[in-house]
């Protein structure tokens, strides 16, 4: 290497961002994912035992993915290889075998390929990092903000051990910027530049768990302010929101993040707190979710989860319905907020839900019958079958109600519905008690 290449990777360090250029150097200089690197956790158990396991980083981004199989491969002296999903090919996954047969034949190295975004490989590309995997060749970390569980191949999931990184605490974001400041090599230690702590809290929190963005936006305010009279460069809150601009919405219509904030959005109805619930229903339609979809899951929580307790609740789930159908957004957030609204704060009973889950279970394992009273006798020949026969007429009785047989023989005494004291179906339990004790 000459003198003209050490100066431009000099040169090509300076200019990388902060967050590139603030990387820890060894696992220990990590911080947050004490969950994995902890002392006794699984990743610090396999680097004290020099064995690293095929894996997959699955989590948000920011969260050090990139860094820690970097430092993995450092810590089990392997050589590092990285390929992106979406650049490479299978021609690239042979060049990186042939090297790694190459380094463990002749130097007795270990070797780690890093693939980022590995849940955009295709199924091809995926089956043929398999039989390397599986003989220990080379040892695979997967990248992927998207569950692997629904993105990846199974055949390569069930050979490799998925880890889940957690989104980085605002105090772990306050511990990086902070030594950022003070780093006189990688860091912004040269430019001596004092940040107000509202605006090393705003960072912090606005990143929401993402280290890079928190960082480059710190570089950004810190290179863009201008020194005052003293020769000092003082970053305000204000430099630091022109800086980090709108907080992005963490939510992919299409992957991991729409059935976590669905999952949420349905959830908070049941728990009844409407604001949690606007919450994320403001978060999928800032992120473009089909208003169609919010409204198709608000009925079926107007059923599931309200029931009778309110009937009413279908009624204005359905009308949202209609009115997402006839009017489109932005207007359309309104209805959507206003049976959002209703149903996290109206009565709740899952008696229905419970009550036909009942039913299908004894339907999938009883055989049964209609009792020959109840079967349709308005066909020539029914009456002589015995169809209908002492079928007695619920309205010609006092209060429209008279006790025979309805469940077929071998479900007698079968209760599927099992309502609540909640709302108007309190009122509906105490009806059918006094019918039934008459």
């Amino acid at each position: 290497m000459d003198i003209f290449d050490i100066m431009n990777r000099n040169q090509i360090k300076e200019e990388a961002p902060l967050a590139d250029r603030m990387r820890p150097q060894k696992l220990e200089e990590v911080v947050g994912q004490s969950q994995l690197l902890g002392k006794g956790r699984f990743l610090q158990r396999c680097v004290s035992a020099r064995r690293i396991p095929s894996l997959i980083l699955y989590g948000p981004p920011g969260s050090g993915k990139t860094t820690m199989a970097r430092l993995l491969a450092a810590a089990s002296d392997s050589t590092f290889f990285q390929l992106s999903a979406v650049m490479a090919g299978v021609k690239d996954i042979r060049t990186v075998v042939e090297e790694a047969e190459h380094l463990r034949k002749h130097a007795g190295k270990k070797s780690i390929l890093f693939i980022d975004e590995i849940h955009r490989f295709s199924k091809n590309q995926q089956d043929a990092l398999l039989p390397h995997v599986e003989k220990g060749l080379i040892v695979l970390v997967g990248a992927t903000t998207e569950n692997p569980y629904f993105e990846v191949n199974s055949a390569l999931i069930s050979r490799v051990t998925v880890l889940k990184l957690l989104p980085l605490k605002t105090s772990d974001i306050q511990v990086l910027l902070e030594k950022s400041l003070v780093d006189e090599e990688r860091g912004l230690g040269r430019l001596s530049p004092e940040v107000a702590p509202e605006a090393m809290n705003f960072l912090a929190e606005t990143a929401g768990g993402d280290a890079r963005k928190a960082l480059n936006a710190l570089e950004i305010a810190a290179l863009s302010t201008p020194a005052n009279e003293q020769g000092k460069i003082l970053v305000n809150l204000e430099d630091a929101k022109e800086s980090i601009q709108k907080r992005a919405v963490r939510y992919d219509k299409n992957g991991d993040q729409h059935y976590d904030v669905i999952s949420a959005f349905i959830k908070s109805i049941r728990g009844s707190d409407p604001d949690a619930a606007l919450h994320y229903m403001a978060k999928m339609i800032a992120a473009g979710e089909d208003p169609e979809f919010i409204a198709r899951r608000i009925i079926i929580s107007a059923s599931e989860d309200i029931g009778n307790a309110d009937p009413m609740g279908m009624s204005v789930a359905m009308a949202a319905h209609y009115a997402v159908k006839h009017i489109g957004l932005p207007e359309a957030r309104i209805p959507l907020a206003q049976a959002v609204t209703y149903l996290a704060t109206a009565p709740k009973s899952n008696a229905a839900f419970l009550a036909i889950n009942r039913a299908q279970a004894d339907v999938e394992k009883r055989g049964t019958e209609v009792p020959q009273h109840l079967r349709d006798a308005h066909y020539r020949g029914a009456v002589s079958l015995g169809h209908g026969k002492d079928y007695k007429y619920a309205h010609n009785y006092p209060d429209h109600y008279v006790h025979q047989q309805y469940l077929p023989d071998s479900l007698l005494g079968a209760k599927y519905y099992e309502m609540t004291d909640q709302g108007e179906e309190k009122k509906r339990k105490a009806y059918m008690n006094k019918l039934h004790n008459q």
